[in-house]
């Protein structure tokens, strides 16, 4: 379709139809991931539509129609004030009532997104009464369920219930199959949060029943999370387990064409779904279910790449999900027998529905009444199968067993082979920060994964954090007090695997705000980790390639950013960068060192220059400024030494660097303003760098000064010459 509109483009169209064209081919990038180059089109539509009203033509719907596209890529990108600014100009100047209808839900879902829930219950009241005023019945149902949501988010369970069923009764009065679905999924959360567990649950049956008559994949696994939730809620974490693992498995098989879901099931499913990842890795924790917690633990982090980058695609490994044990396996197919029939019974009565009342047989009449009474007993009849003495023996079975030996679980023992396969005594570490408690997860080459619990409450770790971080960034602070609690609750717990195992290296997979440190400066009361183990962060194992082998020549491209001063702002911050005068020397050295380097300082160090050269060389070196912001990849940047910035959206987008072994950027800040997230940007920053090619980064986490930086990369280099040593090691 691009390319068809880029040629249409081409040929000499006036200037509605160019608008026109430019329009749609700004929705196709949007429906792309490609969000830049959709604003541009839609700016360019904008335009013209613009300066034909200079000329006092009316082209208001026009204009509104892009004004609402340009406000929908700000909300995906989740720039929502910008989008918000979007939508209220939409709003000014739309007259024809579908439009300024569209426009207010819009505006209802951006304000919601923002926390301004009394903005969102407005906007969604002015499109309520425009729908009810033209009598478009199906749209009032859609804007019931948003208004029920709000009303959700800000505690008021009862009025979201009440909001919910009048959406129910409308959608299902329209024949709005997935909407009806929803709008069931909605009731049972809305009696989820008012305690009554059992009839959430029923609702929950219903709503499934109908997400999966239609292929709803996104909603039909949102249901099974709150299953999931609710029986852990009972206590019942077996079966708990089997619903979230279901809730995973799907996201995970739609990853791959997240972009083909639609705004709001994007949304919903996002908001939804990432948080069973966690709560799916804490109970097979407490079931001491080791091997498949570790697999959740890495989808986890891949989950968390998506919260912020918006579209990271999975791989055929990813894709695989959380394989089912065979009791599991077996209580889902005797689930699903059940599950076919109640879609099938709402599938019929469904179709009856749409008979107007008044055109409904005796007969018709007759078995929607059978229907509606098989149905309230479906509502039940979870309740019953899982009493079903076929279906208690299962769930026993799953008590009883040692649960690791019951994994065919090929994509799992693939770690240990991996492991062996580097040669380099290597483990893998993966934490997991839960409310009261750390979740070690070790793997080595030649064991199944262990685990340890160290009782530690969250607030506790993340001010040990803290103290650490500033600790580091201030020379004058003594350091090794924090470095050695934290060694205790990370480290320490796993000093007799890690001395049985041998390991010299830890490969890494930091969790929530631990990505704000770096493992290697712990302390052990005796000396730094880093003088005992090499380590290596990875994103996710499943999206790491453990046997890339580095070329043997290197060949640097250097750039600095030495002199002068820029003064910026990037979405609400403000920043103000000076050149690094040790940023010459530290390029100088390299090049001295490194025959050939290809040197780019100040003026001549811009994108232009630089990003057409990358995939030529084995070494990236940038000694210049560069943030990573949490929340926002758009905010995130990378400062050219004239002026030039470069977004990682723009990374993700534009760079190609399939022959790099390494980037370095030795400027780098993360954390702004003593403002700590959840690290998501350190994620990010890492996979876009290996999506993009490079097979490993290194970047600074905070300011320092650049005398150091030059000794420690000149110290670097001169190590990384040397025969078989790895990039860790000449660290």
């Amino acid at each position: 379709a691009l390319k068809a509109y880029q040629q249409l483009l081409a040929t000499g169209l006036n200037s509605d139809e160019k608008q026109s064209v430019l329009n749609s081919i700004g929705t196709v990038y949007r429906n792309m991931g490609q969000y830049q180059a959709a604003l541009e089109s839609y700016n360019q539509a904008l335009a013209i539509v613009r300066d034909k009203q200079r000329y006092f033509y009316d082209a208001t719907n026009a204009e509104g129609t892009i004004l609402n596209n340009i406000g929908s890529v700000y909300e995906q990108l989740g720039q929502y004030q910008a989008a918000l600014d979007s939508y209220k100009q939409a709003l000014a100047i739309v007259r024809e009532s579908s439009g300024r209808q569209t426009t207010l839900i819009n505006i209802g879902s951006v304000s919601e997104k923002m926390g301004q829930h009394q903005a969102a219950l407005e906007s969604y009241e002015q499109a309520l009464a425009i729908a009810r005023g033209v009598k478009d019945r199906p749209t009032e149902g859609v804007i019931l369920l948003h208004k029920g949501k709000v009303y959700q988010k800000i505690g008021q369970h009862q009025t979201a219930l009440e909001s919910y069923q009048e959406a129910l009764t409308i959608l299902r009065e329209v024949g709005n199959r997935p909407g009806e679905g929803q709008a069931l999924n909605n009731i049972g959360e809305a009696h989820y949060n008012l305690g009554q567990h059992q009839t959430a649950l029923e609702y929950y049956q219903q709503a499934l029943a109908i997400r999966e008559e239609v292929s709803d994949k996104a909603g039909t696994g949102v249901t099974f999370n709150n299953i999931g939730a609710t029986l852990e809620a009972q206590k019942q974490p077996e079966l708990a387990i089997i619903f979230y693992k279901q809730s995973v498995n799907i996201k995970e098989a739609i990853r791959k064409d997240i972009r083909g879901l639609s705004k709001e099931q994007q949304q919903s499913f996002t908001e939804t779904v990432a948080d069973s990842y966690r709560r799916l890795a804490d109970l097979l924790l407490q079931q001491n279910r080791v091997l498949e917690a570790q697999r959740v633990l890495d989808l986890l982090k891949v989950q968390e790449l998506d919260d912020y980058l918006r579209n990271v695609r999975g791989n055929d490994q990813t894709a695989l999900g959380v394989e089912n044990l065979p009791p599991e396996q077996q209580f889902i197919e005797k689930y699903n027998e059940v599950q076919n029939q109640a879609i099938l019974l709402g599938k019929e009565l469904a179709q009856l529905r749409q008979i107007p009342e008044a055109q409904q047989t005796p007969a018709q009449q007759q078995r929607i009444a059978e229907l509606v009474a098989k149905q309230g007993q479906i509502k039940r009849s979870f309740v019953e199968f899982t009493k079903r003495p076929d279906v208690v023996a299962l769930v026993q079975q799953l008590n009883q067993t040692t649960k690791e030996q019951n994994l065919q679980l090929g994509k799992l023992t693939n770690i240990s082979d991996n492991l062996r396969n580097l040669k380099q005594n290597a483990v893998l570490l993966y934490p997991l920060i839960l409310e009261n408690r750390i979740e070690l997860i070790l793997t080595t080459p030649d064991s199944p994964p262990i685990r340890r619990t160290v009782p530690v409450k969250r607030a506790e770790l993340n001010k040990a954090i803290i103290n650490f971080r500033q600790a580091l960034i201030v020379p004058s602070r003594d350091a090794v007090a924090p470095a050695r609690q934290l060694y205790d609750w990370l480290i320490k717990p796993l000093e007799n695997d890690l001395n049985a195992a041998q390991a010299k290296t830890i490969i890494y997979a930091p969790d929530g705000q631990l990505r704000y440190i770096p493992l290697a400066a712990l302390h052990d009361g005796k000396g730094w980790l880093v003088q005992r183990f090499r380590v290596n962060n990875i994103t996710a194992d499943s999206l790491t390639d453990f046997n890339t082998k580095p070329q043997q020549q290197l060949r640097v491209l250097a750039g600095a950013f030495t002199q002068g001063s820029y003064d910026f702002s990037v979405g609400d911050r403000q920043f103000s960068f000076s050149g690094l005068p040790f940023a010459g020397r530290e390029v100088e050295t390299l090049a001295a060192g490194v025959p050939g380097t290809t040197k780019l300082i100040d003026k001549d160090f811009s994108k232009q220059a630089t990003i057409p050269r990358l995939d030529n060389h084995s070494v990236v070196h940038f000694a210049t400024h560069a943030a990573l912001v949490q929340g926002k990849p758009d905010e995130s940047f990378i400062l050219f030494g004239n002026g030039d910035r470069v977004s990682m959206r723009e990374v993700e987008n534009t760079w190609r660097m399939t022959n790099v072994d390494l980037i370095v950027l030795s400027a780098c800040e993360t954390g702004l303003g003593n403002q700590l997230g959840n690290g998501e940007e350190i994620l990010g920053f890492g996979y876009l760098m290996q999506s993009a090619g490079a097979r490993a980064a290194i970047a600074s986490l905070w300011k320092v000064d650049d005398g150091g930086t030059q000794a420690l990369m000149s110290a670097f280099y001169e190590a990384m010459k040397g025969d078989n040593i790895t990039k860790a090691e000449a660290l």
